[in-house]
């Protein structure tokens, strides 16, 4: 029978989500064909996949690291693989956290030969976790706020940061956990489709971002010297006008947003921002897909008459990180980034920029699986939003350091 086949993940079977790991495969035959299979329940039931086929080397042991695949969810050597591969049977499902005190089990099993997976080798469990060792996560109705607050392990100080999600609404924690567990105490805010937040809000009050800057400033754990603030598509504008109107923010990023006001009027104190003209009437439903493309709804940015939807960001002291991806088929969010960084360079600023080569418009933390289309929560329609495999998951390994670094280099 010969020794029994192990599967380990290194340098622990229990990580953070961004965690990259080792998997490593021993016990096997010399040249062993075999098929390694990972499978993911989030926490409504749905089922993600990936598999692929794998050659045992000369002492029948097997390191995705090092080994490279030779077909089924991607090709070649892919360490990460079978993560970022991971794909719902059921179509347009996007795999996100639910709750950040869980963790997502992966199990990875090893079966025999490259055909019908029906005898299985060896198995072992990897629990990605969202929430370090340590790590505070506090419920915060203060005011008029809907935000959940994490705080790193220790006395800091830390760099304080607020993270928005987009127009589908809702408290998005996991990115913001992640990044506590990283170093940063962080504010995942709600603005949106959130408790009794409305779904659409007719217009959005400065005030209220305002506040969550105060709320965040005066927690003993922050440093005084300035807050960061992430966004993501709708949240991004925000994040750009909270930089520019706002006092006490130091550094903003950008991922796949615009440097103008879109879809909703923001109000300030004395000011109102009006929304960029746009046309539901042009966006495109594909016949085979149904899905929808939203990337024409918008009057060229080009043109003058638009200008006073701009965030005048220039009046910024605010250091920028833009990000983007060329394959983005919701939003023209290259063209928008280039616009915006454009500005800034021009006012004489400190900009940075990346945009990536078949990277879509969800951009989100790494090894979290390309989500091409799912449901808009707020329009009930299904949405493109674009992305091809491979390249989507380097991107979001690349973004992920960037973001990181460009908090701790400016807060």
């Amino acid at each position: 029978a010969g020794m029994a086949v192990q599967v380990e993940v290194l340098p622990s079977s229990r990580c953070l989500f961004d965690d990259p790991v080792q998997i490593c495969v021993a016990g096997l035959r010399p040249q062993q064909a075999v098929t390694l299979r990972a499978s993911l329940v989030d926490e409504s039931g749905e089922l993600f996949q990936s598999h692929a086929r794998y050659r045992a080397g000369s002492s029948g042991e097997l390191d995705l690291s090092r080994s490279p695949a030779l077909g089924g969810s991607y090709w070649g050597v892919e360490p990460m693989g079978l993560l970022w591969s991971l794909q719902s049977k059921e179509p347009y499902k996007r795999l996100a956290k639910r709750n950040v005190l869980t963790p997502f089990c992966v199990d990875l099993e090893v079966y025999e030969g490259h055909g019908d997976m029906s005898r299985l080798l060896g198995k072992c469990t990897n629990e990605r976790w969202f929430l370090g060792e340590g790590v505070k996560r506090i419920s915060v109705r203060e005011g008029r706020l809907k935000a959940t607050l994490f705080l790193p392990p220790g006395p800091g100080p830390f760099p304080g940061l607020i993270d928005l999600y987009g127009s589908g609404g809702g408290l998005v924690e996991y990115r913001a956990s992640l990044l506590a567990s990283r170093g940063f105490v962080t504010l995942a805010l709600a603005y949106m489709a959130f408790e009794d937040l409305p779904a659409m809000p007719e217009i959005l009050e400065l005030g209220y971002f305002e506040e969550a800057v105060n709320f965040l400033r005066k927690q003993q754990q922050v440093k005084d010297t300035g807050i960061g603030v992430l966004g993501l598509s709708k949240g991004a504008d925000l994040a750009l006008s909270m930089a520019t109107f706002l006092p006490g923010i130091k550094a903003a990023v950008s991922i796949s947003g615009s440097g103008f006001n879109s879809f909703i009027p923001l109000r300030g104190d004395g000011f109102t921002v009006p929304p960029h003209p746009y046309d539901l009437g042009r966006m495109k439903i594909s016949d085979e897909s149904d899905l929808v493309d939203f990337s024409d709804v918008l009057d060229d940015h080009r043109d003058p008459a638009t200008w006073d939807c701009r965030i005048p960001m220039e009046r910024s002291s605010a250091k920028f990180l833009f990000l983007s991806g060329l394959d983005d088929m919701n939003w023209k969010s290259d063209l928008y980034c280039q616009d915006a960084v454009q500005r800034l360079q021009q006012s004489g600023q400190e900009v940075e920029f990346c945009s990536y080569s078949g990277a879509g418009h969800l951009l989100e933390p790494p090894y979290l699986p390309l989500c091409q289309a799912s449901i808009h929560k707020v329009l009930g329609l299904f949405v493109n939003w674009g992305g091809k495999w491979r390249e989507h998951a380097k991107a979001q390994e690349d973004a992920w350091r960037r973001i990181q670094a460009f908090f701790w280099q400016h807060l």
